[in-house]
């Protein structure tokens, strides 16, 4: 029950996919537009979109997938579920596809964050929660790793052409807000704080995708951050920790 379960999730979030590919196809002239099925919290999945979705160029990666706050849950490579998906699912993913962004070049990576990244410390001695697991402080631990990777990836990829933005989006009203309870939303939609609808939401990746190189900083931010997410050695840490748990050699 629980596989048919499953297959009839990443069949309906396809079916969605395929429908936004449509809808953008109709309103915008001359776009093609194709949807592929990717499963962040599988690293086989990420390996079959990496050879059969391959593509000639590639000239912008957004990182914008995750999960927030939700029960406890592993990956299918053995990770607790936020820092699988929202963390390890994208360096993975933009490891495979780096060539590709350097063919490309000049060519960006813009990761997905949060302002509640401000909240996270990386638990390097309990990455996945299993000692002391809270949702709220795995999800804002995911969200500086986010931040962190952009540092450190900006600083390997610059001298190829490859630059790396990390971006908040605010508060968006979207299913990534199904975990968290439903009287919290209520409120903030009462007051009309943070919440954005999601064309709101894509604001910051837009800015970051189209604004001329000149006018951003690679591995800047863009939103305030805190310390913890300026801090070089702990970003070179997660970097080289991140690396061994996929079992990749990332230079």
């Amino acid at each position: 029950m629980q596989v048919q379960s499953t297959l009839r999730s990443i069949n309906s979030y396809l079916a969605k996919g395929e429908q936004a590919a449509r809808d953008i196809m109709r309103e915008v002239n001359g776009a093609n537009v194709v949807a592929w099925q990717l499963d962040l919290a599988d690293t086989k999945s990420i390996c079959q979109f990496f050879y059969f979705a391959a593509e000639k160029e590639l000239h912008y990666l957004i990182n914008n997938a995750g999960v927030a706050i939700c029960p406890y849950a592993m990956t299918v490579d053995g990770y607790e579920l936020q820092f699988g998906v929202n963390h390890l699912g994208h360096f993975f993913l933009t490891f495979l596809l780096l060539d590709l962004l350097k063919h490309s070049a000049p060519s960006r990576v813009i990761n997905v964050s949060s302002a509640v990244h401000i909240m996270g410390k990386i638990q390097f001695d309990d990455l996945s929660g299993e000692k002391d697991y809270h949702p709220v402080r795995a999800y804002a631990q995911s969200k500086l790793a986010n931040i962190l990777f952009t540092r450190e990836l900006a600083k390997r990829t610059e001298a190829l052409g490859v630059t790396a933005y990390s971006v908040d989006p605010g508060m968006v009203n979207t299913d990534i807000t199904r975990h968290i309870r439903r009287p919290l939303v209520g409120l903030f939609k009462a007051f009309g704080f943070m919440l954005k609808n999601p064309a709101e939401g894509a604001y910051t990746t837009i800015y970051c995708t189209v604004t001329p190189e000149n006018q951003l900083f690679t591995g800047g931010y863009y939103r305030s951050t805190c310390r913890a997410g300026q801090d070089d050695s702990t970003a070179l840490k997660l970097w080289a920790v991140s690396c061994h748990l996929l079992g990749i050699r990332w230079r």
